[in-house]
């Protein structure tokens, strides 16, 4: 019983616990680059494409490899004057006059009536189909590498969104920190003035230096609600509630065997080589049969009787059109070497676009130590400083002196570790 009442209070404040970590999970920095990618229009059009694509290879499949069956119904009305036999008369559709006016018998034959069911089988057209599928496969790869490089740099734009609403939340934690000492101390030196140890003009210059702070204060928590709304606009969310964020710490990426980048130039490569094929296409051999059956008639009174069938082979194949194959082949190989150079051009570039990045985190890595170093060194004055603002040995000016020499070292610290981590952030995105 006692077991049994211990679970029934304890279970609402597991579920608390949970629902609180799921809330703070939502905040971090794998959160919004999820919902970025999901909400990203670009992203769902390569995967769409990716999904006409396949439906192409189907429709190449059936225009290559499938019978062709239709319908066809020709109805031609020429009539004509007849003077045979010395008689003027009007024949709608003529057995064969000799003396008439109207069209020429050999042009319309008297008429036509025509209702045939038609159709055409391609043959030996397996290497047609294989050609144009490999075409579309191909677009199929070049539409998933696109989506892939997309969310690259989506990951790459909400990350530095990311770490800049950082850098305004550690802002305004150093500015709310600095907001307290100075309340804190403006209540002690006003006991220090009622005991004529500091005077009124020291406490008011405090209480001025204590509003400086909170209009501060009020600028970081707007720059923060910005930029917060900033990322939630990046990454189509739907929320305009204040979220703490989950504090990162980037750090550089092994250096890949293998670059990503490189996918897009062996695509367009391998495009360049598929299209040619596909011109090539021309200069095969086509055989296609067809056969037909239904009504085929000129002369009214004799349609009952022409009911009928046919059938047969054609055969197409061009051999010459004026050297439109060997300029194609020329072209795209003049196109192929363009990709090559880009691409030796991204790689020379982007191995010396990695060491200068690496060289300023080092930059970086180096000044943030001063920083931290002489952050502990204000830390251990003002410890100093409080002492001896109890005896009334220090001046108010030289305490808010260097309150405000502290506080630009920690807003130019936050500022420094935010640059570093997008530098972070840049070469990763580079050394992908």
């Amino acid at each position: 019983m006692i077991k049994t009442r211990l679970l029934i209070m304890v279970m609402p404040i597991v579920v608390l616990l949970f629902s609180f970590e799921c809330v703070i999970a939502q905040n971090d920095l794998g959160y919004y680059n999820t919902a970025a990618k999901q909400n990203s229009p670009l992203i769902n059009d390569n995967k769409l494409v990716n999904k006409s694509n396949q439906l192409e290879i189907e429709r190449l499949k059936a225009f290559y490899t499938k019978a062709q069956i239709g319908v066809t119904a020709n109805y031609l009305f020429s009539p004509l004057v007849s003077r045979d036999n010395n008689k003027t008369t009007f024949e709608a559709n003529s057995a064969g006059a000799t003396k008439y006016y109207g069209y020429d018998l050999a042009y319309s034959n008297g008429g036509a009536y025509q209702a045939m069911l038609n159709v055409t089988q391609p043959l030996f057209n397996g290497i047609r189909y294989k050609t144009a599928s490999e075409q579309v496969a191909v677009a199929s790869q070049i539409s998933q590498n696109n989506a892939q490089l997309t969310e690259h740099d989506l990951e790459k734009i909400v990350s530095d969104q990311y770490i800049l609403c950082l850098q305004d939340n550690k802002q305004t934690g150093y500015a709310e920190s600095m907001v307290k000492l100075l309340a804190d101390q403006k209540e002690i030196l006003r006991k220090l003035v009622e005991s004529s140890i500091y005077k009124q003009s020291d406490l008011s210059l405090l209480s001025i230096e204590h509003q400086n702070f909170v209009a501060q204060l009020t600028t970081f928590k707007a720059n923060y609600r910005r930029d917060l709304m900033d990322l939630n606009i990046l990454c189509g969310i739907k929320d305009t509630e204040l979220h703490e964020l989950q504090n990162i710490e980037l750090s550089l990426t092994s250096t890949s065997t293998k670059s990503m980048f490189m996918e897009k130039y062996r695509l367009d490569s391998i495009n360049l080589v598929a299209q040619q094929k596909i011109f090539e296409l021309k200069y095969k051999p086509q055989i296609n049969l067809y056969a037909n059956t239904g009504l085929n008639a000129t002369y009214a009174p004799t349609i009952p009787n022409r009911f009928g069938l046919s059938a047969g082979l054609s055969f197409t194949y061009n051999f010459s059109d004026g050297g439109q194959k060997q300029l194609t082949q020329r072209k795209t190989k003049i196109l192929e070497e363009s990709i090559s150079f880009y691409k030796d051009n991204f790689i020379s570039q982007n191995t010396i676009r990695k060491s200068k990045i690496e060289a300023e985190i080092e930059s970086f890595s180096s000044r943030i130590a001063i920083a931290e170093q002489q952050l502990k060194d204000y830390d251990s004055l003002l410890k100093t400083y409080k002492k001896e603002i109890f005896s009334g040995q220090l001046t108010i000016i030289n305490y808010i002196t260097v309150l405000k020499n502290m506080s630009m070292l920690q807003r130019d610290n936050a500022i420094l570790i935010s640059q570093q981590q997008l530098l972070i952030n840049a070469y990763n995105y580079w050394n992908w």
